[in-house]
């Protein structure tokens, strides 16, 4: 099998770089070595972003109309190409292919929304604010931007970042994920087709390296982030540190409160899609169930069944419904934390350790785990997992529910599966969660409302995409003027009001 070597995308061309250290790519279903992905010396990061800044004075000139054109093209070439996108994401990662494909559409929602950027862009006006004064603001764009992004999502994710910024008349350095590097090189190269100028969009493969020459550069203005809590902490403190704006999107524990009222298949349904999923390595996934009284005994034995019987495979097999973990490293770690969850006392109720599929016996599957009987000090229940494994925790009441989920560290999304009404607008109002579902077990909000989470799921004002992105990425300018001929003789030296 021959290896592909994955390198960078910098100033309109692919670039090879210098190799002098690489990081093996894999096939997830097969645990097949694939590529070989470049990592970037801060050398190349330097080059990256002087070519983002030799290109911002021109592109942030351009009328927003001329950019949206470009975008809505760069909309055209996505929607033409998504299936090979998909692929792509597939290879590398190993989430089954219509997920792939839900991912991509995903991420054009975010560039279809960028291609609005004329009228995001409009600023407000005030004739006569105060005697023969106007009034005005507008937004413009920050100059070179980057984002760094996890490998559960490569495309999507660098589409919340960079269609936003750069339809703002910013430039932009990605640094994706080395896991599956591949989907950034085909988003470059269908940029470059629908005609952005050379420069616009800059991609950096790497890791630690590269991470800190972006956050230490000078000429990079603001940083967007994806990946677990203690490193958006760390992007966060140490892009503040060198006077960056930071958002910086962290970890989750998902909870699904589930009231003795919902409909039980349909809740079945909704934490098996929710959990197992993608094999649970979403920041979206729901790990925790909350079972309100009674409901437990009832809906237990069909969660189990329904997990038992998951279609694992190869994720490019269109009955698929969960792939492999994406490294045989992510493998280990979740074999501990169940391990862990045993030893401290939960009920494994399915056990998903030992799956093999077949003809796939090198690749890193894993089974559905569900545990019941999960307590609040168990370390399954506090922290992230991010693999295919599902915690039910029993409470006696909505109240006993909603203080469990308020009192855990993350606060990313959550979920209540219940037909009474009054309860839903209570839990809408009382939890303390930034994105909320109400029998939605994945409340991923659509792209003009924006991503983001609570406590220490994110680290930062702004969240992702949305009218807050635009936020993010421009900053804003008052504009006051009068004329000569309206202003009266003499210096003035009290505070200006208005007259």
């Amino acid at each position: 099998m021959s290896i592909n070597e994955i390198g960078h995308y910098i100033n309109g061309q692919r670039v090879s770089g210098e190799r002098t250290k690489v990081q093996d790519v894999y096939n997830p279903a097969t645990g097949d070595v694939t590529g070989s992905v470049a990592l970037a010396s801060t050398a190349e990061v330097d080059m990256a972003v002087a070519a983002a800044q030799a290109a911002f004075p021109a592109w942030a000139d351009m009328p927003p109309i001329r950019r949206a054109r470009l975008m809505n093209r760069f909309l055209n070439l996505l929607n033409e190409n998504k299936d090979e996108l998909a692929r792509a994401i597939t290879l590398e990662h190993g989430k089954v292919f219509t997920d792939a494909r839900g991912e991509v559409e995903r991420g054009i929602d975010i560039v279809e929304f960028a291609c609005g950027m004329p009228q995001l862009l409009k600023g407000d006006y005030t004739e006569q604010v105060s005697t023969s004064i106007d009034n005005w603001t507008m937004r413009q764009p920050l100059g070179v931007v980057a984002g760094i992004t996890p490998f559960n999502f490569p495309v999507m994710v660098p589409m919340w970042m960079f269609p936003v910024a750069i339809a703002a008349g910013n430039t932009f350095v990605l640094k994706p994920s080395p896991t599956d590097p591949t989907a950034s090189l085909m988003m470059a190269d269908l940029m470059k087709e629908a005609g952005f100028p050379d420069g616009v969009f800059n991609v950096v493969q790497g890791d630690k390296v590269a991470v800190d020459a972006l956050l230490e550069h000078p000429d990079v203005h603001a940083l967007s982030f994806v990946g677990s809590t203690p490193v958006a902490n760390y992007i966060y403190e140490t892009g503040a540190h060198h006077g960056k704006r930071v958002q910086a999107l962290g970890g989750a524990k998902n909870h699904m409160l589930v009231m003795p009222d919902a409909d039980l298949d349909k809740t079945v349904d909704a934490l098996l899609g929710a959990a197992f999923g993608s094999a649970g390595e979403r920041c979206m996934a729901i790990s925790v169930a909350v079972l309100v009284g009674d409901v437990a005994d009832k809906i237990m034995p069909a969660l189990a069944e329904r997990t038992r019987a998951l279609k694992v495979k190869n994720g490019l097999e269109m009955d698929a419904e969960m792939g492999p973990i994406v490294t045989e490293a992510s493998h280990s770690r979740i074999l501990s934390y169940i391990d862990k969850g045993i030893e401290e006392g939960a009920d494994l109720i399915v056990d998903g350790r030992d799956l093999s599929v077949e003809g796939h016996e090198n690749g890193f599957f894993m089974g559905g785990t569900l545990f019941d009987n999960v307590t609040k000090d168990m370390t399954i229940y506090r922290e992230e997992i991010f693999g295919p494994v599902l915690a039910c925790v029993r409470v006696e009441s909505f109240s006993e529910g909603v203080e469990l989920i308020n009192a855990h560290e993350f606060g990313n999304g959550v979920s209540l599966f219940t037909r009474d009404g009054n309860l839903a607008r209570e839990f809408g109002r009382r939890i303390q969660v930034g994105m909320v579902g109400i029998n939605v077990p994945i409340p991923v909000p659509m792209a003009w409302h924006g991503f983001g989470g609570w406590k220490k799921s994110l680290f930062g004002d702004a969240h992702a995409y949305g009218e807050e992105g635009v936020r993010f990425y421009t900053k804003q300018k008052s504009i006051m003027q009068r004329w000569p001929e309206s202003i009266s003789k003499g210096a003035e030296f009290s505070m200006p009001v208005a007259r």
